[in-house]
């Protein structure tokens, strides 16, 4: 009789779960994990989508690493109790390569899909076998990408191209603020190598808030390049694990609520970034202010 019981649970959780759109909340420290944003909503049009911008604590690479966990567990227990998500996107390198262990252990019921560099696909792109990565310095320096390095590009030459300017950037320019020419160019340089009559063709943005500045990028390059965006193989992993995972069908009863951005900071967004938000389908701001507690170090 229990086992029968325990079956019908299951039958009407499933049925519960497989009646209504799939909740997903999407996380980084600021603006970038907008781009991984606008291709879930691309790619799953009827699910409900929060997003979550830990600006209070931006930008994370500023963070010494057993401070930036505390910081991502302590925000996430509160985003969860916040809005239920059934599952959660890490749209940031640092925080998937830093928390994502300890976010599974905390959250066991809960799947995360976290981010990394694609450089994997840059190096099965490219002909020349010049590839650039272009990263933040904490993801420049890390173990993790050295090691990604020597598993799936090998055969190449791999630039590590390091920019603590450009996610500043382009969260001024998501804010409607004028981003100088020469500033993105300047940065963006040392992706681009030459070997003789070789030069690099394919530059992984390894970071989410890189291909916001896409436009930039490709007008002030010095060559064509391929420019490798992770955004739209994090839209397919997460369909995978709400299809394969939690059994969610491939089109589901759209939501009736309305897609929404939380800010942990005090700042209400401008004009301009509340234009940006309503164009990649969040249709409001909400604060939930998080101040970054005070820490000691460097």
């Amino acid at each position: 009789m229990g086992y029968n019981r325990r079956l019908n649970k299951l039958a009407v959780s499933l049925a519960s779960t497989m009646s209504r759109a799939p909740k997903i909340l999407i996380f980084d420290s600021g603006l970038g994990g907008l781009t991984v944003c606008g291709e879930v909503a691309r790619l799953l049009p009827d699910a409900r989508l929060i997003y979550a911008a830990d600006d209070a604590a931006f930008p994370y690479g500023g963070l010494p690493e057993d401070v930036l966990i505390a910081r991502v567990l302590s925000v996430m227990h509160r985003l969860i109790a916040l809005c239920d998500p059934d599952a959660v996107v890490i749209a940031c390198n640092t925080a998937s390569t830093l928390a994502l262990p300890h976010l599974r252990a905390q959250f066991p019921k809960i799947p995360f899909i976290g981010t990394v560099p694609a450089i994997k696909p840059a190096a099965s792109q490219s002909r020349s076998g010049l590839i650039s990565v272009l990263a933040t310095p904490g993801t420049v320096a890390r173990d993790y990408t050295r090691d990604l390095v020597r598993t799936y590009a090998a055969h190449c030459v791999v630039t590590l191209a390091g920019s603590g300017e450009l996610a500043p950037l382009a969260e001024a320019f998501m804010q409607g603020k004028i981003v100088p020419d020469a500033a993105i160019a300047r940065e963006i340089a040392p992706a681009f190598v030459t070997a003789g009559q070789l030069r690099t063709d394919c530059i992984v943005l390894a970071c989410t808030h890189y291909p916001l500045l896409l436009g930039h990028f490709e007008r002030l390059a010095p060559w064509p390049v391929e420019w490798v965006d992770p955004a739209p193989a994090i839209a397919r992993q997460t369909s995978h694990v709400l299809r394969e995972q939690l059994g969610f069908p491939a089109t589901n009863p759209p939501s009736a609520a309305p897609n929404y951005a939380v800010f942990t900071g005090t700042l209400s967004p401008g004009p301009e970034l509340l234009y940006a938000l309503r164009l990649r389908g969040l249709e409001k701001a909400v604060m939930e202010p998080m101040p970054l507690a005070e820490y000691s170090g460097t």
